[in-house]
């Protein structure tokens, strides 16, 4: 297999997908990837223009203790909590990755170098603590290309309005709906009117719409499979990309309506659609499935370091694949509804699953933090 960097260096798939007008970004972050200059290697050969963070990848990292060690000392003599000990931790992890993309940021003029770090799970019910929870990381983070991710739940569309209102830059996370995403497109829109009113130069405020993919493959596959007839069957591997693809069709509807056109003339930006879990959660099916078949102008596909990898390698970019897909996306949902299938039900799941994955891969790195204070002698 080649590498990464072999790849960009001639005109492979990464390079290809950057001239499609698709920011690559890399969906981990740990102490590890940012002291060994793995992240300085991927950003250096333009396989990389941003990083992605949530629960789950910082409870992998952390809780695996590498790289970790002497901050964790220095945590517990000092007697924090492990509250703040996980913070400390994140937000000095996102604070270096941004340093790392830095050059990238100030190219872009900040629309990619861009590093997000998710406010608690645990507050994606409540608006008020998420606001909150927003501006101190922003405020811990401390670097312009730090992107605040707010989960897409009822409670977080309010928060997104606000905390853009405050020229704060999101990514919003846990979309699957395409009526949840049109409900976020709609928050961002009343943020930047907002953030006007308060006077805020739209320019600087940034935002991406993470819709997320391979597990709705795996939700529908499983109940396509139960289904188990030809016309059933025939239909896997087919529901994610249909959601995604109608996602960005939805994308191009607020692009064209005079309430972006009156913002955009003050400044603002687009609010990008991220393609996120791209990672093909069946081997069945090709692991570069959500890259190849998600390419559109103005897009982001943020991928796991394997997935970026078998791009760079065999990845097969063909130029735009989603916006003449429309008509092909309605049919596959519809003969989903046909079959019993029912995709507002499987979307609802998917949310409420998302939430409580990222809730409990949360509590794990506290506890394993706290375990690691308390060895030190510290009561956490």
């Amino acid at each position: 297999m080649i590498t990464v960097t072999e790849a960009i260096a001639t005109p492979g798939a990464l390079k290809l997908l950057a001239d499609e007008g698709v920011s690559v970004w890399l969906d981990d972050l740990s102490r590890e990837r940012l002291t060994s200059g793995s992240l300085a290697e991927l950003v250096a050969s333009g396989s990389a223009v941003g990083v992605t963070t949530n629960p789950s990848i910082f409870q992998a990292a952390i809780g695996s203790g590498k790289g970790y060690e002497e901050q964790l000392a220095d945590l517990a003599v000092r007697g924090v909590t492990v509250e703040e000990a996980v913070r400390m931790m994140t937000t000095a992890d996102v604070r270096d990755a941004a340093d790392v993309l830095e050059p990238v940021y100030t190219a872009s003029g900040g629309l990619d170098g861009r590093v997000s770090i998710e406010v608690d799970p645990r507050l994606a019910h409540d608006t008020a603590a998420t606001v909150a929870e927003a501006r101190q990381l922003a405020w811990l983070v401390d670097r312009p290309g730090v992107m605040v991710k707010i989960p897409a739940t009822r409670a977080g569309l309010p928060a997104i309005t606000e905390v853009v209102g405050l020229g704060i830059s999101v990514n919003v996370t846990l979309i699957f709906s395409l009526e949840r995403y049109r409900e976020v497109m709609d928050a961002y829109l009343a943020g930047l009117e907002k953030a006007r009113e308060r006077g805020v130069d739209l320019s600087t405020v940034h935002s991406v719409a993470s819709f997320f993919v391979s597990r709705v493959d795996s939700e529908i596959d499983k109940r396509l499979t139960a289904l188990g007839t030809d016309e059933a069957l025939a239909l896997k591997g087919r529901a994610a990309l249909a959601n995604a693809r109608l996602a960005y069709e939805a994308y191009e509807e607020v692009l064209a309506s005079g309430r972006w056109r009156a913002l955009a003339a003050d400044g603002a930006n687009r609010q990008r659609p991220l393609w996120a879990s791209t990672g093909v959660k069946d081997p069945a099916y090709k692991d570069t499935l959500y890259v190849d078949e998600l390419v559109a102008p103005g897009t982001v596909n943020t991928m796991p370091e394997a997935t970026l990898r078998a791009v760079a390698d065999h990845g097969v970019i063909t130029g735009d694949t989603v916006t003449g897909g429309y008509e092909r996306a309605r049919a596959d949902l519809a003969a989903l509804e046909r079959l019993g299938v029912s995709y507002d039900e499987v979307v609802r799941q998917l949310e409420d699953e998302g939430v409580a994955k990222f809730e409990a891969a949360w509590q794990d790195l506290l506890d394993a933090v706290a375990a690691s204070l308390e060895s030190k002698g510290v009561d956490a």
